[in-house]
This record gives C-alpha cells, structure tokens and sequence, in this order.
C-alpha cells in the first residue's frame, strides 16, 4: 500500500487537477487550502446557474452537506448530472444526515439518482444512511457505534450504491464491497478544529481525480492521519491548525513509510 501511496500522490503533484468543492461555509478555506497543500486546484464556485461549467473543466467534484441552503442543494444536483454525462468522480461528504431529516431525504433521492464514486461520513452518519430509522444528535460521531458493525454496514452500502464508503471515526473503515480496510493512523486534536473531516473530504477528491479506486481514499486517510499525528501540540489548538496545514504541505513520503497503519480484513470477518 505505501508503493501506491507514493505515486498517487506524486501523480497527483504532477497534475495538478481542477477540483471543484461545493461545501460548506464553516470549512470552504480549510477545504481549498487543504486541495492546495496536496498538489491540486480549488474551485469553489456554488451559483446553479454556473456550476455545471465549472464542473465539467474540473478532474473530480466534491459535495458537502454541511450547513446547507436551497441555493447549494440544488448546485450540487446540477453539479452531479455533469459529472455523470462527463465521468467525473464524485465525492459526497453526508454531513449532518443522522440529525437532519432534510438532510437524510436529500442524500437518499441524490445517491437513487446520481452515480457516486465516495460516500463519506462519519460513524453516525454511515450508520444514518444505512438504517433510516437512527438518528443523533449534532454533527458529532456517535461513540458507542464500533469499528466493526460499522464495517459490516459500510460493506453492505458499498454494495447497495457501488460506491467507495469511508466511514470517519478514530478508526477510519474504507470499503469497495470487496474488501475492508481500517486505518489507525490519526489524533483527537483531529475533532478539535472543525472542518477536519471537511479537509478529509476534500483530500478524497483529489486523489480520487487520479487514481479511480479504494487506494484514493486510504491515500486521504493515511495523509490526514498522520499529518494530524505530527501536527499535535500542547500549545492548543490554533496551534495545531497551522501545524496540520503546514504537515499537508511538506509530508514527505519517509513520514508515510514510519507512520503508516493500515490493516486489511478478510470480508467475513465482520
């Protein structure tokens, strides 16, 4: 996996690919200066009337639920029936969907509708799309949901949608329908700064904009994973936010190589 790793990333440096976010207001600055750090470009226009062009001059498209308004909602529906006609990945980031039944309604018509290569969230918000009845409270992952029911529903919607799952938590589970992986690397000052799993997102995105499989998302999990590792710091946490931007921009990949942790199980395991 660290060969992969490597030139996924240098691809990604050598071709610095148009990604075009719609996201949040909350994270739009860490997400553009997340793409920017990796080796890509951002793009982060969101008007209706504009988006399907952006779109299809971009490599990947990256939809963000997070803090929501009727004007985004319907971008991202334009945004991804261009990237459908154009085979554009798409990366969808359900935000909010276990605490929001606009939110939840939303996603299920546009996952029916559209094809998407990655659906992320987090541990309660896989476990929202996968049983319509749960629900939470906040944006928050639920901590009494464990790695591996999680991993069992992530590989039952992967499947349903053949789609990529990457369910976030202190266990990042990544999933194609054929087989699980669980990726260790990570912190809890991680959870501190909002917009990091926004940043995650978007890392997704533009991996996924050169490297069309599972190893895009483990390449975005491990990267911010460690990169959060390295940034940790008892001097709080503005602190660690600017040492997480500047370890996206410098990780070498000998940082790669001593922090990786990444495990693969068998499907039926779980």
């Amino acid at each position: 996996m660290f060969n992969k790793i490597v030139e996924i990333r240098e691809n990604l440096k050598e071709k610095n690919p148009l990604i075009h976010s719609i996201t949040n207001p909350i994270s739009i600055n860490q997400c553009a200066n997340a793409i920017i750090a990796v080796g890509a470009k951002p793009i982060m226009a969101e008007h209706p009337q504009e988006v399907a062009d952006i779109t299809k001059t971009s490599k990947a498209l990256m939809l963000n639920m997070g803090n929501i308004t009727d004007i985004r909602m319907q971008s991202m529906l334009n945004s991804a029936e261009c990237a459908n006609e154009n085979n554009i990945p798409i990366v969808i980031d359900i935000v909010g969907i276990a605490c929001s039944k606009l939110r939840r309604t939303y996603v299920y018509n546009l996952l029916k509708k559209y094809k998407v290569t990655v659906i992320k969230g987090n541990y309660s918000e896989i476990n929202a799309l996968y049983n319509s009845n749960y629900s939470s409270v906040g944006v928050d992952s639920d901590i009494s949901l464990d790695k591996d029911y999680i991993s069992n529903i992530a590989y039952k919607l992967a499947k349903k949608y053949n789609s990529i799952i990457l369910a976030s938590g202190k266990v990042d589970v990544v999933t194609d329908g054929e087989k699980i992986i669980h990726i260790k690397n990570g912190t809890h000052q991680l959870s501190c700064i909002t917009g990091t799993g926004c940043m995650q997102g978007a890392l997704c995105s533009c991996y996924i904009s050169v490297c069309r499989d599972i190893s895009a998302v483990i390449c975005a999990c491990v990267v911010m994973g460690i990169c959060g590792e390295l940034s940790q710091t008892d001097k709080g946490n503005g602190t660690f936010m600017v040492n997480l931007m500047d370890n996206l921009s410098i990780l070498s990949n000998q940082d790669i190589k001593e922090y990786i942790n990444v495990e693969e199980y068998e499907v039926e395991k779980f």
